[in-house]
């Protein structure tokens, strides 16, 4: 059986690790838009005007889910001791 502080320290792990891949992925797409949106644009169809949507729509939903299912458990955990 997981521990509150054992769960604590979980969810503060996977959230670094999360918003880290997040911030990578940023960075990725930043640095190398004139190489990967090409790329993307012939591997799936879609045109690389359509892709800046598709791109941000794919950073908010995971930034959102991390804050939901990570952060926000995790600074909880943290406010009530453990």
């Amino acid at each position: 059986m997981i521990t509150l502080p054992q769960l604590t320290e979980l969810l503060g792990w996977v959230a670094v690790i999360n918003l880290s891949f997040l911030v990578l992925v940023f960075i990725t797409l930043t640095a190398m838009k004139k190489t990967i949106m090409p790329m993307h644009s012939k591997m799936f169809g879609i045109n690389e005007s359509d892709l800046n949507i598709i791109y941000f729509k794919y950073m908010a939903s995971y930034k959102t889910l991390t804050i939901i299912f990570m952060v926000a458990p995790y600074i909880a955990l943290k406010i009530m001791g453990y």
